[in-house]
């Protein structure tokens, strides 16, 4: 029998952490934070829990051989339950979102829905994954800044997709280990996401967001250097589950340079929860 905890291996529950912070990022730098902007969060959780299920079930016959301890491979999730919660969450995910948003949220959950059930089922296993995760990961921090001036949150949403794109590259060398440049490149692409944080406008320094943006980049940054000394598959996964589980404090010191500094540590806050969820279900 399929239990409670089965289902939040499935969808891999403690990483939701990661998102409620692109929603708030994206209506703090639109100037649109207000008492819809935990529901768009909800919403935001939903869809990513659907694809997290659609994604073990596209995966089920490779994770029969790579992973048979994940929940489908396992026989503690069938199939048809499976792409039947993460169908049930998407429905759900859209419906929250056009109704506390209105068209403008709708007009971005549909896409960003259609964007992360097209990685599941096409993009994964191809050259193009990597910018379809970055693409819904921005389209997740502008359906935060539905409500106000999408215009300004697009630097915000581009950052996120840098993050999420160098955390999607890593992903794919979980199993089988990566060569050391990889590892070179998204270090690299992490040192620009950090320093684009902590930029504030008119263009300076922001002191809490570069605090926010150093501790993103010292977490992150270091599980990759690892992999760059040790490219074998654990060190990728550890550097996977440090660029999910480190994100927040990235989110954060976006949230904080569009002008919320306390709302911006708590966000950064789940860091740290995050990490010791990971310990009991693995985020990836």
């Amino acid at each position: 029998m399929t239990t409670l905890a089965d289902l939040a291996e499935l969808v891999r529950a403690p990483a939701a952490l990661s998102v409620p912070g692109d929603v708030i990022a994206g209506a703090a730098a639109a100037g649109a934070l207000s008492p819809r902007t935990p529901a768009l969060a909800g919403a935001s959780v939903l869809l990513y829990w659907a694809g997290m299920a659609a994604n073990d079930w596209a995966d089920r016959g490779l994770d029969a051989e790579e992973r048979p301890e994940r929940p489908i491979p396992s026989g503690r999730v069938t199939p048809a339950a499976a792409v039947g919660l993460a169908a049930g969450l998407t429905a759900a995910g859209v419906g929250l979102a056009a109704a506390v948003g209105g068209r403008r949220a709708a007009a971005l959950a549909v896409p960003l829905a259609a964007t992360i059930w097209g990685y599941d089922l096409l993009a994964k296993n191809t050259a193009a994954g990597p910018a379809v995760m970055a693409a819904c990961r921005g389209l997740d921090v502008l359906l935060g800044a539905s409500g106000g001036r999408m215009s300004r949150a697009l630097p915000a949403a581009a950052t996120v997709a840098a993050h999420t794109w160098t955390v999607t590259a890593l992903s794919r060398r979980e199993v089988t280990g990566a060569d050391a440049t990889l590892p070179m490149r998204t270090l690299a692409g992490t040192a620009l996401v950090a320093a684009s944080a902590a930029v504030a406008v008119p263009r300076r320094v922001a002191v809490l967001p570069a605090v926010l943006a150093g501790w993103y980049a010292a977490r992150y940054g270091a599980a990759q250097a690892a992999v760059v000394r040790d490219p074998s598959a654990g060190r990728v996964r550890a550097a996977v589950g440090a660029g999910i589980t480190g994100l927040p404090a990235l989110q954060g010191a976006l949230t904080a340079r569009g002008g919320a500094g306390l709302l911006g540590v708590a966000v950064a806050a789940a860091a740290p929860l995050g990490r010791r969820l990971a310990r009991k279900v693995s985020p990836t």
